[in-house]
């Protein structure tokens, strides 16, 4: 099976690379030219110096997964795409856009002939070596169509996938995703920064974290990444306390407000990252961290 893989950063790159190690054949194109030329040499990626390069290196049905920044950037590109492609060709969002605009561009690209996947994908830089959850969202054929390529990044033929709905479906259940995990990283970050404070106990944080991994119901791989970090530094020196949002929190927080739902949890987690933009405070450092170790998100240096 054949695929181009459009946008070969930190995520596109560990794609591409997952999946040529699972015997898919992988035409990559990125902007830095470098990357591509790693990946050529140390991967097999078929490397192309253009989109359209890219693109005219496939055979039969097109399939072009897209690991771009959402918003402008991905809207072009997949108009851009479509004079390239032919009726039954496939286009996948693999980045984290709106559920909304994956809706129309999927309406859009029907009236060309055109199959639309929006993949919820999450694993961060963990993914080459762990996989990828993906959560994905089209028709019937067109989700048979890319099946393979979903098993080769998920975890296991049969975890770590599915195709959960309709077009735009990936990308909501991703921004849902999004919205818990805040929620989850706040809890935590607020739970060690109580403990922190309690100087009369002079506890762990670092061994305290390393218990609860094991037997805890708070047990997970955000408490993993945590334990781990702290093992190292309990002050986070150097870690500034700011951290950002991504957007999909915001979605998620504004899709609540349609529908009427109270997610006050996930509300307050979104607003906590607003506040830290502007205050100091040990919890933040923690959550920055955390974005560090699942997603490789830049933290900002103190």
């Amino acid at each position: 099976m054949k695929l181009a893989m459009i946008g070969l950063g930190k995520m596109g790159g560990n794609m591409a690379t997952r999946l040529l190690r699972n015997n898919i054949e992988v035409v990559g194109f990125d902007f830095n030219a470098d990357t591509v030329s790693t990946l050529a040499k140390k991967e097999g990626l078929v490397p192309a110096t253009s989109v359209t390069e890219a693109v005219s290196k496939l055979d039969g049905q097109k399939i072009v997964w897209m690991m771009l920044p959402s918003g402008d950037i991905t809207e072009n590109q997949i108009k851009d795409l479509i004079p390239m492609l032919n009726k039954g060709d496939i286009i996948i969002d693999g980045g984290n856009s709106n559920y909304k605009h994956s809706q129309r561009r999927g309406a859009m690209l029907a009236e060309h002939g055109i199959g639309f996947m929006d993949s919820g994908t999450s694993g961060g830089v963990w993914g080459l070596d762990n996989g990828y959850c993906l959560m994905v969202g089209a028709t019937k054929e067109v989700a048979a169509a890319v099946t393979p390529i979903l098993k080769a990044l998920a975890p296991a033929d049969d975890r770590g996938w599915a195709h959960v709905g309709p077009v735009g479906s990936g990308h909501f259940t991703k921004m849902i995703h999004n919205g818990i995990e805040y929620g989850m990283m706040q809890a935590m970050a607020e739970g060690l920064d109580l403990i922190k404070g309690k100087e009369e106990f002079n506890l762990d944080l670092a061994e305290i974290t390393e218990l609860w991994r094991h037997g805890s119901v708070v047990r997970s791989w955000l408490l993993d990444l945590t334990a781990d970090a702290l093992s190292g530094d309990q002050e986070l020196q150097g870690i500034a306390p700011y951290v950002a949002d991504s957007g999909e929190g915001r979605w998620t927080v504004m899709e609540s407000v349609e529908q009427g739902v109270a997610a006050p949890v996930l509300t307050l987690a979104l607003q906590a990252r607003f506040r830290s933009q502007d205050a100091t405070g040990y919890s933040y450092k923690l959550l920055s961290m955390m974005r560090n170790g699942f997603g490789g998100h830049a933290i900002k240096a103190s």
